[in-house]
């Protein structure tokens, strides 16, 4: 899945996001310029509750 985060503006934020995903077994796939994440292998509801737990909201766009 393809997640939109556009609170994302940093490498920071990047790692944040890194972070949280492999936190909950996963691999995050991060575009920092298009403000994008791809994560595969793990429930939305996770994905979205680990990106919110680390301070960002995101959208599934695909």
């Amino acid at each position: 899945m393809i997640l939109s985060v556009p609170t994302m503006t940093c490498n920071h934020c990047k790692a944040s996001i890194e972070a949280a995903i492999t936190e909950v077994g996963g691999k995050a796939i991060v575009s920092l310029e298009d403000h994008e994440v791809e994560v595969n292998g793990l429930p939305e509801s996770t994905v979205l509750a680990a990106l919110k737990a680390a301070g960002y909201e995101a959208e599934v766009i695909a």
